[in-house]
């Protein structure tokens, strides 16, 4: 490849860039995760989770709250805290 076709060349079309693109592809889908005491484990790779309560999306870097008893994750301490107290 010449120097001047790689600038013609969009990043999702050459090959170098494929593997780095789709690491954080999010048509990729969430990630099924096995939530337990202060750790999860993956169970099938995504980049993201959605929130239990709001439906938001929350990538797994800052995926910080969540229940091992009900095995779900949530975006912030109020949706993990409306989840936890009943509803009157």
């Amino acid at each position: 490849m010449a120097p001047s076709d790689a600038l013609l060349m969009a990043p999702s079309r050459d090959p170098r860039y494929l593997p780095l693109m789709n690491a954080i592809d999010p048509s990729t889908g969430p990630a099924t995760l096995h939530y337990g005491d202060g750790e999860f484990a993956v169970l099938k790779p995504g980049p993201y989770v959605v929130c239990a309560v709001s439906g938001k999306t929350i990538p797994l870097e800052a995926l910080r709250y969540w229940s091992a008893e009900r095995q779900e994750p949530y975006a912030s301490p109020a949706e993990a805290l409306t989840r936890m107290v009943p509803a009157k």
